[in-house]
């Protein structure tokens, strides 16, 4: 009997495999094309809407680049592939690529981050636009993450933009080798930075896309939250934004001092041997992933000040009166402590002029009741905000009618500021709800487990009952 071929069984094996992988392959890409000023954008159609994913909106962060102040995007010829996610900004994550790490990233990161995902209705002209600053305490997170999903606000009209911006050392580090170059710069805050770019670059292009950059709302949670509170009042923020929310992540804070911060980047550098002599160039031969490792050098970067880009701190501006007159939103969850922060920041936001409105989210998931005994923990209302419990890591298969009915409900609050006029002194929700401005009387939106209803917060604790 003749033996079989070897090379005819190889060849039928490789023909099996490669028709294998065929078969797992996503399926192809329904594109849809735009034009923004650096050149053409190939996104795609899901889902009813349109999808655009890693975006650049200022050039690569490193080498030279690396705590600059953001830079113009390159033109690039033909058309920019942008149905898939660039990397999110370098910060720690777990050995286990299945797991993600508190700002709820896993796998691949990289310094080169500065990228935008966009959810927009497709047809539209003049849409409302939000602009969302994702959470991860200054040092996590990304903009694209499952719970950010904006396809339930673009079916409702809205477009959604979800933002990258520089994390840890890499967005907030002020030392002595970089204060003496580029005398002509502003030193530090390149996260704040990096949020003025994005909103200039919304203002030039959003229009491509369907939005009006005359109707834009800046949101963030927990340390995005912080980014909305400090562009409230820093002036090269004035004029690229109409609204403002606030989710748990008041922050009033004063500003760092620069001489405190240059300490404490200087200490944190000899943790892993660098001594106070090190120049620019030996800082930026430091790999990004070092930063990220060392907890010295990747967590406590805040905000500094700056006599020219960064002049004021909110809460200086807010008792002053002098903050930007916008419309806010702001709130936080009972499980967390915050809402005494929320409280002050509607109190003296909302005091003249533009309202502002406040809320509790009081919602216990019954897929969650054995974990959250006193109240939804912090990061719990995201999926609700923007209805994304089919999409968010938090939710899914789990979630009951009463978690997707309250998940439309209050999302249908965030999309009535998003589309709210100038001097609207209230918003008209899904269901009949009208949400009431803050004011003496304490008028708070509770979102509970029943739907929201508006209730008097002046005796609420800060946090849960037991603290």
């Amino acid at each position: 009997m003749k033996r079989p071929s070897w090379a005819l069984f190889g060849a039928f094996a490789s023909v099996f495999t490669a028709s294998a992988a065929y078969s797992q392959m996503p399926p192809e890409v329904d594109s849809a094309v735009v034009e923004v000023d650096a050149g053409k954008l190939s996104g795609s159609r899901e889902n009813g809407i349109l999808v655009f994913r890693g975006i650049p909106y200022a050039a690569p962060p490193v080498g030279d680049l690396r705590w600059r102040p953001p830079h113009p995007v390159k033109p690039w010829p033909g058309e920019r592939a942008a149905s898939a996610h660039d990397a999110p900004c370098t910060q720690p994550v777990d050995l286990d690529t299945t797991i993600a790490n508190f700002g709820g990233v896993n796998g691949a990161q990289s310094e080169d981050c500065l990228y935008l995902t966009i959810y927009a209705p497709e047809g539209v002209k003049d849409a409302p636009v939000m602009v969302w600053f994702h959470g991860g305490a200054f040092f996590l997170g990304a903009g694209h993450l499952g719970s950010y999903d904006g396809t339930a606000n673009a079916k409702q009209g809205v477009i959604t933009v979800g933002v990258n911006y520089r994390l840890g050392a890499l967005a907030n580090f002020v030392h002595p080798a970089l204060a003496v170059e580029h005398s002509d710069e502003p030193k530090g805050n390149y996260a704040l930075q990096d949020s003025v770019a994005a909103l200039e670059w919304v203002r030039d292009n959003i229009a491509s896309f369907g939005g009006n950059p005359d109707n834009v709302t800046i949101a963030g949670q927990s340390a995005g939250g912080g980014i909305v509170v400090n562009l409230l009042s820093l002036p090269s923020a004035e004029g690229l934004f109409d609204k403002a929310i606030v989710q748990s992540g008041s922050l009033l804070l004063p500003d760092r001092d620069p001489a405190e911060a240059s300490k404490m980047a200087v200490d944190a550098l000899k943790s892993i041997g660098v001594d106070e002599g090190v120049d620019a160039d030996g800082l930026r031969a430091i790999s990004a992933q070092t930063f990220a490792a060392s907890m010295p050098l990747r967590a406590g970067f805040f905000f500094t000040s700056d006599p020219d880009f960064k002049p004021v701190s909110t809460i200086a501006a807010l008792k002053a009166g002098k903050e930007f007159d916008v419309p806010v939103m702001v709130g936080t969850n009972s499980g967390e402590k915050g809402f005494n922060g929320a409280r002050t920041l509607a109190s003296l936001s909302g005091d003249s002029g533009a309202p502002a409105y406040l809320y509790r989210f009081e919602h216990v998931p019954a897929f969650r009741s054995d974990e959250w005994k006193q109240g939804p923990i912090h990061s719990a209302e995201l999926m609700f905000a923007f209805d994304s419990i089919d999409r968010s890591s938090w939710g899914g298969k789990r979630a009951d009618d009463r978690d997707r009915q309250l998940a439309q409900g209050m999302n249908s609050c965030w999309v009535a500021f998003a589309k709210s006029a100038a001097g609207a002194r209230s918003l008209e929700c899904a269901g009949g709800f009208d949400w009431k401005p803050y004011a003496n009387g304490g008028e708070t939106a509770a979102f509970t487990s029943d739907g929201p209803k508006m209730v008097d917060s002046r005796e609420y604790p800060d946090g849960p009952p037991q603290q």
